[in-house]
């Protein structure tokens, strides 16, 4: 079923609403991080690693740069949480019942809560992207 641009258009307003409502807690600092400066913090998971920006992905709506490594594959899985991301450098490898996608720099990618797909990082230059949520960051491996 395809959603119309007005659906993803509040979609997208919504997560800058919660992101919103995260930085106005910060609001008393201004935050400036460099996406080739930042220190990522590797996932237990292995193959990601994180530099958060604003708020707390293991408990609310959150902001990041993001990387997987090259050739990284996530599975099959959905998130609890609506997940917008853009791409910095590399690709961001996206497929799902529509089809698969190659998300490039200076792309933008919705993923509903909840919605099936798969992920992963091109084969040679992985990929590094900003990355929203709108609540707690998870991954459900697919049934």
């Amino acid at each position: 079923m395809k959603k119309s641009p007005i659906v993803w258009a509040i979609a997208a307003l919504t997560i800058v609403a919660a992101l919103v409502g995260v930085a106005q807690a910060q609001k008393d600092k201004v935050i400036y991080v460099s996406s080739g400066k930042a220190t990522y913090k590797p996932s237990p998971m292995g193959g990601v690693s994180q530099q958060i920006l604003v708020g707390d992905p293991d408990k609310g709506p959150h902001a990041t740069f993001s990387k997987f490594d090259p050739g990284y594959d996530a599975g099959m899985h959905t998130h609890t949480n609506d997940v917008s991301l853009v791409v910095i450098k590399g690709a961001y490898l996206y497929k799902d019942e529509a089809g698969e996608k190659r998300v490039g720099p200076g792309e933008f990618l919705f993923v509903p809560g909840g919605h099936k797909h798969w992920s992963g990082g091109d084969k040679t230059e992985g990929a590094l992207f900003y990355e929203e949520g709108s609540g707690k960051f998870d991954v459900i491996p697919a049934k």
